[in-house]
């Protein structure tokens, strides 16, 4: 079932100036641009803005569509024209004034909005792009009622219930789907090109997360949506929102021929259901994941972008980059230091990540991460802290790493206590993962006596971590004996 986290992980996004030239190619968008300064004061148009049927032809000849052309079928010339010129008006491009009440037709005027695509700056054009984006995203949402009668009541409303169409909740569907996208595409591990199978991705909206094996109802259910998904994916790829790769034709001939073997009790064709891409591909572009997250902003979903915490203190830098995945927390903390001075830069991070508190652990880690991006600059900065109870061992490890002379050699307090702060760190960051099971292990195979001298650390976490070391240790006297000093630290807490 779709989710929502509270906050979702940052974005990295194409400059402004790149999205907005991204948003200029976008086929829909440039056919509404090259109508709207094709139109003029002899454009005729419907009361309600469209162009009249008579009007299509030259418009769709104005932008080079013509059917039977580069696989256009009969009527799909006029249709494009047609979007394009809804997307024109809806955007601002042109101005539609209406008619009067002996005039059934309208009169065209160049809109505000025309001259900002060529004298606006990258925001002037991205905004124009998201008003397409909007009149794109409410026709997918609207049932195709081609041969479809009967349906208008009188005073021209559409019965919706005859339709079987609730509006909002087909909306907030396809908005989960292209949330649940974006969340696919932002988070640590997702697919090396961004490209989500649809079976997939009409599952996460569709499958409880509790459920085992789906049902027949359920997979009925996924087939529905995506064959939804791949009407509206199809409508979406012209704005630029998504790269999309239909469902395979051919796959639905090959279920055809199936059913209607099964129905004649011949045996079953073979059918290939082993390469997922068939069934349809979708990925959300740069300019894609910039719309979804203006979407999600309007909402009022906290959707992060990497360089947001810029201008930020060191100290909401660390604590925000501890929920981060590794590749965003790295390009938070570059951004971060471009205009800093470096040896400045170093003492606000070390600075930030003192603290007893429970996501202290966690900020040294990144603090010393973010440090080893700095460079040698930061040096001065590490000697200053040598002697810190807090900060002492991290220094020392930086200095060591960097090549630096004279780094005097840690107590084994020091060592013990940097030891517990570490793998509370990974604790914090990872859980029960396998690479802190092998830090674990590692660490009881090299110190012996670990356990007996590590429950008199003191540090706060001093007995969570034993208790975590005794979970994940595979051998069950080690684990045993683990258990016993957590045991005797947490006696010893005040």
């Amino acid at each position: 079932m779709s989710q929502s986290p509270a906050t979702l992980p940052p974005v990295l996004l194409h400059s402004e100036a790149e999205l907005a030239r991204d948003a200029l190619a976008t086929p829909l968008l440039g056919r509404a641009v090259r109508l709207a300064r094709w139109a003029g004061p002899d454009t005729r148009v419907g009361a309600g803005g469209e162009l009249v049927d008579e009007q299509l032809p030259a418009a769709a000849a104005e932008l080079g569509l013509v059917d039977g052309v580069d696989g256009l079928e009969a009527g799909d010339a006029a249709a494009y024209a047609s979007e394009a010129w809804r997307v024109a008006v809806d955007t601002g491009l042109v101005e539609v004034e209406d008619a009067d009440e002996d005039d059934a037709e309208g009169t065209v005027a160049t809109g505000e909005e025309l001259a900002l695509i060529t004298s606006g700056g990258p925001q002037d054009v991205l905004g124009i792009w998201l008003g397409a984006l909007d009149t794109v995203f409410a026709d997918a949402t609207v049932p195709d009622l081609e041969n479809l009668v009967d349906v208008i009541q009188g005073g021209g409303e559409i019965d919706f219930a005859e339709l079987g169409w609730d509006p909002q909740a087909e909306a907030e569907f396809l908005e989960g789907v292209l949330g649940n996208l974006y969340l696919l595409t932002v988070s640590e591990g997702a697919p090396e090109d961004g490209a989500v199978p649809l079976p997939a991705l009409a599952a996460s909206m569709i499958v409880p997360d509790d459920m085992g094996e789906p049902t027949d109802d359920i997979l009925e259910q996924v087939s529905d949506a995506m064959m939804r998904l791949d009407d509206q994916f199809r409508m979406l790829e012209p704005v630029g929102l998504v790269a999309y790769r239909p469902v395979d034709e051919a796959l639905m001939a090959d279920v055809d021929e199936a059913e209607a073997a099964a129905a004649a009790g011949e045996p079953l064709p073979d059918v290939d259901d082993e390469d997922v891409t068939r069934y349809g591909m979708v990925r959300l572009t740069p300019l894609g994941l910039y719309g979804v997250r203006a979407r999600m902003l309007d909402a009022g979903v906290d959707a992060p972008a990497v360089g947001d915490l810029a201008d930020k203190g060191a100290d909401s830098l660390l604590d925000a980059t501890a929920a981060f995945p590794r590749a965003a927390a790295q390009a938070e903390i570059e951004q971060w230091l471009d205009g800093r001075e470096p040896l400045a830069a170093a003492r606000d991070l070390l600075a930030a990540a003192r603290g007893a508190d429970e996501g202290a652990p966690l900020r040294r880690l990144h603090c010393q991460q973010a440090l080893s991006l700095v460079g040698g600059a930061a040096e001065p900065a590490l000697r200053e802290v040598l002697d810190d109870a807090e900060l002492g061992g991290l220094a020392r490890v930086w200095l060591a790493e960097h090549g630096a002379a004279d780094v005097p050699a840690p107590s084994e307090g020091l060592v013990f206590w940097l030891t517990i702060d570490t793998v509370a760190a990974q604790l914090a960051a990872e859980g029960n993962s396998d690479e802190l099971r092998d830090l674990v292990e590692g660490l009881a195979a090299q110190h012996s006596g670990f356990f007996a001298a590590a429950w008199r650390v003191d540090h706060p976490a001093t007995a969570e971590v034993l208790e975590a070391m005794g979970r994940l240790h595979s051998d069950k006297k080690v684990a045993k004996e683990a258990r016993k000093a957590a045991f005797k630290a947490r006696s010893q807490q005040p």
